[in-house]
């Protein structure tokens, strides 16, 4: 199974950590964050990773290197300039028939083989991983009518959305809504295929997910990782 692994970011909500450190190379417990997702891959029964650098690239491919110490054939694309989640795709020479792309920064225990089966037997252009999200409102929520008449009134409601995990099974058929030599991201994508009527799915997971994208997850996630170990690193 091929994965594509985004590690072009320049990791802006990390500063000042990610100045002199690309957010995938962050290390959580003994190990980059980058590392843990690798050795995932490998244990779910992945053969082949490219990992799609851009910001301090050589850092990645320096401390990373080959398919000696992962067991993995990787490879590696670079952006010059920014192309966004989903642009990178064309720049990697041979994609399998589907395939997983997911970001370089999320901590998960979720089964990558399980998620690329479901892919395939619904016969998906896309397979979307899913987590419940709650939104607090810090504010009374009035509701009204047409005529601004208050008809309902909620103190401090939470509200509950399904957010996406960064993590995305594909079928090569994708490159056909995907521009060449431009960026274009994973939300210019879901618009494209859902205006299509493609047949695009949810993959609903109640496990352990977490982006590390800001510090106070970046510092939770550390602690957790102590604690949770085995479950990330089977």
């Amino acid at each position: 199974m091929q994965a594509i692994i985004l590690a072009g970011g320049k990791g802006r909500r990390l500063l000042p950590y990610t100045t002199v450190l690309p957010k995938p190379l962050m290390p959580i417990g003994d190990h980059p964050i980058l590392m843990v997702i690798l050795r995932q891959l490998k244990h779910y029964g992945f053969n082949r990773v490219t990992i799609c650098t851009g910001y301090l690239h050589e850092l990645i491919h320096a401390y990373i290197g080959g398919s000696t110490a992962t067991g993995l054939e990787i490879s590696y694309t670079h952006e010059p300039e920014p192309l966004g989640t989903i642009g990178p795709l064309h720049l990697i020479p041979k994609l399998d028939d589907n395939f997983l792309v997911m970001n370089g920064d999320i901590l998960t225990d979720l089964d990558y083989s399980a998620f690329m089966q479901a892919h395939k037997d619904q016969k998906a252009l896309a397979t979307i991983a899913t987590y419940k999200r709650d939104a607090a409102i810090d504010f009374g929520v009035l509701e009204k009518d047409k005529k601004n008449r208050i008809i309902e009134f909620k103190e401090k409601p939470v509200y509950h959305f399904d957010v996406s995990m960064g993590v995305y099974a594909f079928s090569k058929n994708i490159l056909n809504f995907v521009p060449k030599n431009k960026p274009f991201g994973f939300d210019q994508l879901m618009i494209a295929l859902t205006r299509e009527g493609a047949d695009v799915f949810s993959y609903p997971f109640d496990g352990y997910w977490l982006d590390i994208g800001r510090p106070d997850d970046y510092a939770r996630s550390i602690e957790e990782f102590e604690r949770l170990k085995d479950r990330f690193l089977p």
